[in-house]
């Protein structure tokens, strides 16, 4: 089970390449891997079952990149880029938790 922690520090890895409403596309850090702790990908991919708002996440290994589908009605594109910048965390945590189809 993935934990609003580790989403917030699984976004630390990531650096944006493009964001339009509806739509981010981030790049990896390589070093998630030494870092990650034990979050696998299947947990990443499982979190639009676990999270209202969130359509779909599609990971690119041999890029390096993940791309987040996603509601902007529930998830403004600020909270976002705030969540990559790790700010405005407090209120990306009460957000999270209050969306979650189960507890993560």
């Amino acid at each position: 089970m993935i934990s609003t922690e580790d989403i917030i520090k699984i976004a630390s890895f990531f650096s944006i390449i493009a964001h339009t409403p509806g739509r981010l596309r981030v790049r990896v850090n390589p070093k998630i891997k030494d870092s990650g702790g034990n979050i696998t990908i299947a947990d990443i991919e499982n979190l639009p079952n676990k999270i209202e708002g969130i359509i779909s996440i599609k990971i690119n290994k041999v890029i390096a990149s993940v791309t987040i589908m996603y509601d902007p009605k529930i998830f403004s594109p600020k909270l976002w880029e705030d969540l990559i910048k790790n700010q405005n965390i407090e209120e990306l945590t009460q957000l999270i938790n209050r969306l979650a189809k189960e507890v993560i």
